[in-house]
C-alpha cells in the first residue's frame, strides 16, 4: 500500500443521485495532510488567513519610517512588530502565516490554540539571474528544513517563488526543482504544501515602460496588460501533480487600478490610462480558476485595504477559497513604530475593522474541499479493506 491513503470519492452523478453506485474517482491525499488544511480553514473551509511573514519589506518600511539605513534596522524591530500585530491580529485569522527568524520566537505564543500555523520556507528577497540580471531565483532559509518545522507545530509549509514563463531554462529549472523539493519533502512528513507565486517585471518593454528603468516595476500599463497571462500560466504550471502543492497563493490576475472603472485614481489618487474593464477581469479571474487544479487563495501585495476588498470580491466569485493576505491588513500599524502601545491601539481598532471588511465579502469563498480536486468533503472515506492503518507513513 502506498504511504498516500487514498480517498475514495464519489463522482458528481453518484452525488446527485445518492441511492445508486456510481463509478468512484480516487484523490491522493494523506491523513496529516488532510487533518491539518482542516486546521487552517475556518469553520465553513474557507481560509481567512494572515501573513505577517514579511522581512525584507518590513525592514524597508521601518528604516523609512525610523529614517534610518536598512542596515541600521534591529532584530528586535522586526521582532517586536512582529510580536504587536500577531497578538491583536491573529484571533481574527483562521490561520497566521509567521517565519522561522523574527516572527515565530516572539509570536507563537501570541497564535490563539484553534488558529492555524503556516512557517515560511524560503530566505526573504531572491538571488538576480539571466543575461540582463534581472531574473529571480528563491532560496532556501539556511538552517531550516520542512522537518524541523514540523517539530515546530506547524500545520502547514508556505514556500515564495517568483516566477515568469518567460524566463531562462536554467532560471525555470532552478525555481521547478526547488518546488519540487518541498513538495516532496512536505509529502514525506505529511505536511500541507501552499506554494505563493509571484511575477515581476522582466522583458524589455516591461523595463522600459519603468521610470527608472533600474529599478523595474509593475505600475505600468505593458505589466497591467500582461499579468493576467503570467498569473494564469503560473497557476496552471504549479498546479501539476508532480510539484506536490496543496493550496496556491496568487496575485490578483489584473489591476484593477487600470481598469476603466477605477483608472482615475480611485484607490490612491493617481490617475492612469486604462488597459481593460472589470467584464474582462472577471474573466480573467475565471481563467485562472480553471487553470488551478488545487484550491487558491488570494495575496494583498501591499495594496490598501479598499482596493484588496475589491480583489477579494472577484476573486472569491469566480471559485477561491479564501486569502492569506498581509500589509492591506496591518502595514499602517508600522507607522507608529517604535510607539507599542500606538500601534496596539491602531491594530485593535483600524486593523480589526480591515478584518471586518474581508469578513464581509468573503463569504462567497468556495470551501477547500469543495474544489473539483476533492469534488465532496461529505464523500470522502478510508479503504474498505480496515488495514490502511498498517502501512501508512512506511
Amino acid at each position: 500500500m502506498d504511504k498516500q491513503i487514498w480517498y475514495n470519492l464519489r463522482c458528481n452523478e453518484e452525488t446527485k443521485n445518492p441511492g445508486r453506485r456510481g463509478k468512484m474517482s480516487q484523490i491522493s491525499i494523506s491523513a496529516g495532510k488532510k487533518r491539518k488544511i482542516k486546521l487552517l480553514a475556518d469553520s465553513d473551509g474557507k481560509f481567512r488567513m494572515m501573513a505577517i511573514d514579511q522581512r525584507g519589506s518590513m525592514v524597508r518600511m521601518l528604516s523609512k519610517i525610523l529614517g534610518v539605513d536598512p542596515s541600521e534596522i534591529k532584530y528586535e524591530d522586526l521582532a517586536k512588530t512582529k510580536m504587536m500585530i500577531t497578538k491583536v491580529l491573529s484571533p481574527y485569522s483562521s490561520a497566521t502565516l509567521t517565519d522561522p527568524v523574527y516572527g515565530y520566537p516572539y509570536s507563537v505564543d501570541y497564535i490563539p490554540k484553534d488558529v492555524g500555523l503556516l512557517l515560511a520556507f524560503e530566505e526573504t528577497g531572491y538571488e538576480r539571474a539571466g543575461s540582463n540580471g534581472l531574473e529571480r531565483r528563491s532560496r532556501q532559509i539556511e538552517g531550516w528544513s520542512v522537518e524541523k518545522a514540523v517539530r515546530a507545530g506547524a500545520n502547514a509549509i508556505k514556500l515564495l517563488i517568483y516566477y515568469r514563463p518567460e524566463a531562462s531554462d536554467e532560471t525555470l529549472q532552478h525555481q521547478q526543482n526547488f518546488v519540487r523539493f518541498v513538495g516532496q519533502e512536505c509529502e514525506k512528513y505529511d505536511i500541507p504544501f501552499l506554494l505563493e507565486l509571484v511575477g515581476y517585471p522582466l522583458l524589455e518593454d516591461e523595463i522600459a515602460a519603468s521610470p527608472d528603468p533600474a529599478k523595474p516595476t509593475n505600475d505600468t500599463p505593458v505589466y497591467a496588460k500582461r499579468k493576467p497571462e503570467i498569473v494564469r500560466r503560473t497557476a496552471e504550471e504549479f498546479s501539476k501533480p508532480e510539484y506536490k502543492v496543496d493550496i496556491l497563493k496568487l496575485e490578483f490576475p489584473a489591476d484593477l487600478k487600470y481598469t476603466e472603472e477605477y483608472c482615475k485614481g480611485t484607490f490612491d489618487g493617481k490617475h492612469r490610462k486604462f488597459v481593460y474593464n472589470l467584464s474582462a477581469v472577471r474573466d480573467f479571474c475565471k481563467a485562472v480558476d480553471e487553470a488551478s487544479q488545487v484550491p487558491w487563495v488570494i495575496l494583498s501585495a501591499g495594496v490598501d485595504i479598499e482596493e484588496f476588498v475589491e480583489n477579494v470580491k472577484f476573486a472569491t466569485e469566480a471559485g477561491a477559497s479564501g486569502l492569506l493576505c498581509g500589509r492591506a491588513i496591518w502595514k499602517e500599524a508600522v507607522n507608529f513604530y517604535p510607539d507599542l502601545e500606538a500601534m496596539e491601539k491602531w491594530l485593535m481598532t483600524s486593523g480589526v475593522n480591515n478584518f471586518k471588511k474581508i469578513y464581509e465579502v468573503y463569504t462567497a469563498a468556495k470551501p477547500w474541499f469543495e474544489h473539483r480536486k476533492f469534488k465532496s468533503y461529505a464523500d470522502a472515506g478510508f479503504g474498505s479493506s480496515g488495514e490502511w492503518y498498517k502501512n501508512y507513513g512506511s
